[in-house]
């Protein structure tokens, strides 16, 4: 197959090289920040992990954030019922939360529930799954960043290790069974109250142990907006759950599968943003990739790497890469670094849920910006 290749300039694109590393040639570099996000290890109930996270996050600056964002009133029956059905121990983290943040369970709920949420835009994600690893980088700002890495083992459910978001949430993570999932923004058409992206994951994640259980989940919960949902178990499944407010489709693979920000089913295609450029040339690169039979390591390193057309700088405009994120099925080996991190996370999670704890306590990282990028 031959891809054709283009270098993205802020302002517009234009064609370029036949070489697959020429897309994406970002601006001259002005000015770094340092940034980090701090490393969790907590076992035990549902509610004792909500106190010890609320604890840790109090008059934190992004909860401040979260709560400007949020409404001041949601339906706390509706979204009771939702968390009831599918992962009704969740309830009990809320409770957790709001103990902990000393806030009123009512206000805890409508800033970190993931119900009802106010319209988020410009979030961007790319993902390589195949049948014997994952690997993802987040986009987005350090505006909006829990900066948390959480390593819970709660006594209802399953473990899981995973970026949080809106600290109850997970922008992708991997559980005790060797599930994994990751979200990416597609649009908002069609946007109805309902679940956020990162607490559906969440909700999969503690409950579901197999890609196929993932999907009868995600068929199942009342999406909020357009998500793709990348997904991959230690048997080798491997899927991509394209889900909107109304419908919900999925896409298979055998061993590979890229998953970006816009539908590829016929019947969802309507939903996706008017201008796509951006996704589509990420997923052709990502196709590129295969040929090339990189190792899991490897691919994580084509991830995470600066000079990598899948990393991005442009945290002003709500598209900087703030981490990578990689599972392995086949030794249960967790990879993750934050933007530009020297030393990152890497682990064998299956020990990490039979009692052996890590001994990182945070990520460190940069955060790279030009004059008109500064976050």
């Amino acid at each position: 197959m031959i891809i054709q290749k283009w270098s993205y300039i802020k302002g517009g694109a234009q064609e370029m090289s036949n070489n697959p590393k020429d897309i994406y040639k970002g601006d001259e570099c002005m000015g770094f920040e340092k940034f980090s996000v701090e490393v969790l290890q907590i076992r035990g109930r549902s509610y004792d992990i909500g106190v010890q996270i609320g604890e840790k996050m109090k008059n934190h600056p992004i909860v401040i954030t979260f709560e400007e964002m949020a409404k001041q009133v949601i339906n706390i029956k509706n979204m009771k019922a939702i968390y009831e059905d599918f992962a009704p121990h969740l309830l009990d983290e809320l409770e957790g939360l709001s103990e902990g943040l000393k806030l009123p369970f009512h206000r805890a709920a409508a800033i970190l529930s993931g119900y009802d949420m106010p319209k988020v835009e410009a979030m961007g994600c790319s993902a390589v799954i195949t049948k014997d690893y994952y690997v993802r980088n987040y986009d987005f700002s350090p505006r909006f960043y829990d900066h948390l890495f959480s390593f819970i083992q709660p006594e209802e459910c399953h473990a899981s290790a995973g970026y949080n978001l809106q600290l109850i949430g997970r922008h992708d993570g991997v559980n005790s069974k060797g599930l994994v999932v990751g979200l990416h923004f597609v649009s908002n058409d069609s946007y109805k109250e309902g679940i956020s992206a990162w607490t559906a994951i969440r909700m999969v994640l503690d409950s579901c142990a197999s890609t196929d259980e993932a999907i009868v989940m995600l068929k199942e919960i009342p999406h909020a907006a357009c998500y793709n949902f990348s997904i991959g178990d230690k048997g080798g499944d491997i899927a991509v759950v394209e889900a909107s407010p109304d419908k919900v489709a999925i896409r298979r693979g055998d061993h590979y599968l890229a998953c970006v920000n816009h539908f590829l089913i016929n019947e969802l295609k309507e939903k996706n943003r008017k201008h796509i450029e951006h996704s589509i040339r990420r997923s052709a690169y990502i196709a590129y990739l295969e040929e090339q039979s990189l190792t899991a390591y490897q691919m994580f390193n084509e991830f995470s790497n600066r000079q990598s057309p899948l990393f991005f700088t442009e945290y002003g405009d709500l598209f900087g890469t703030m981490h990578t994120f990689a599972y392995s099925f086949t030794n249960a080996r967790l990879q993750t670094k934050i933007a530009q991190g020297i030393r990152g996370i890497d682990v064998n999670f299956d020990e990490w849920v039979n009692g052996k704890n890590i001994e990182y306590a945070d990520l460190k990282g940069k955060i790279e910006f030009d004059a008109k990028s500064k976050p």
